[in-house]
């Protein structure tokens, strides 16, 4: 679904990513692990076209989105829906608008979009908020918003950008255990960034270890505990490993 060729990213004068080597399987579970400012959530905004690579190559589908116009990277945006850090929701908007938002260009009766509302909000677990605004909504529940609103456009894989931050313990497994399940029901390609090694763990069908813009490690979660490399090592020693506000 994703690959990263011989892929360099530089931003402010710092190099953030080094020569970035990756390729994600259709359907696969993919965790992304590293320290605040290793370059993991730079790589999930290359990965749909937010950001353009400095050199090197990043196929989406079998596409270099690289090589592709703003206008011609939306069809490809379709394919891919991002669960922000924050949810990113539209604070002005109802839950409803916000999920409704994919099928703007569509011709939609309102019992039909409240239909599909109600049901995309149901695949996360939500029911009876469609006109609540953001503001009233818990952390937890801002994420399941945000997740709605990225499945409702049927992508082939979603992006998630450190989905558990701000959470207290029981609502991040509550939302792994999500991700997992939507993964396996929607046959989606996930990509996960966390800085939750356990909630890594316990979901990830393969996770990548980068360390200063550079991949240290890819491979199983057995095959990462099993790994004499003293960087990946050191990583799982520390348990949970916590990320910065705004990194890269």
């Amino acid at each position: 679904m994703f690959e990263l060729q011989d892929v360099c990213y530089s931003a402010d004068g710092n190099m953030i990513l080094k020569h970035i080597n990756l390729s994600i399987k259709k359907g696969e579970l993919f965790v992304i692990m590293g320290l605040s400012g290793a370059g993991k959530s730079t790589i999930l905004r290359l990965l749909n076209g937010l950001i353009k690579a400095d050199s090197g190559k990043v196929l989406v589908d079998g596409v270099d989105i690289g090589k592709l116009s703003e206008k011609e990277l939306i069809a490809v945006r379709r394919k891919v829906g991002m669960v922000f850090q924050s949810a990113a929701l539209f604070d002005s908007l109802t839950v409803e608008e916000n999920v409704a938002f994919a099928w703007r260009k569509e011709k939609l009766s309102k019992e039909e979009r409240r239909r599909r509302v109600k049901d995309t909000l149901a695949m996360v677990g939500l029911s009876n908020v469609e006109e609540k605004m953001p503001a009233e909504l818990s952390g937890g529940m801002k994420k399941r918003v945000g997740l709605a609103r990225a499945i409702a456009m049927q992508p082939q894989a979603i992006l998630y950008d450190e989905p558990t931050s701000g959470l207290d313990p029981m609502t991040s497994n509550t939302i792994l255990e999500l991700i997992k399940s939507l993964n396996q029901r929607l046959q989606v390609t996930s990509v996960v960034v966390t800085h939750d090694l356990a909630g890594a763990f316990a979901i990830a069908d393969r996770v990548a270890l980068l360390n200063h813009g550079e991949i240290v490690f890819v491979g199983t979660v057995e095959e990462m505990e099993q790994a004499n490399i003293p960087l990946v090592k050191s990583f799982i020693a520390g348990g949970q490993i916590y990320a910065g506000q705004g990194g890269y």
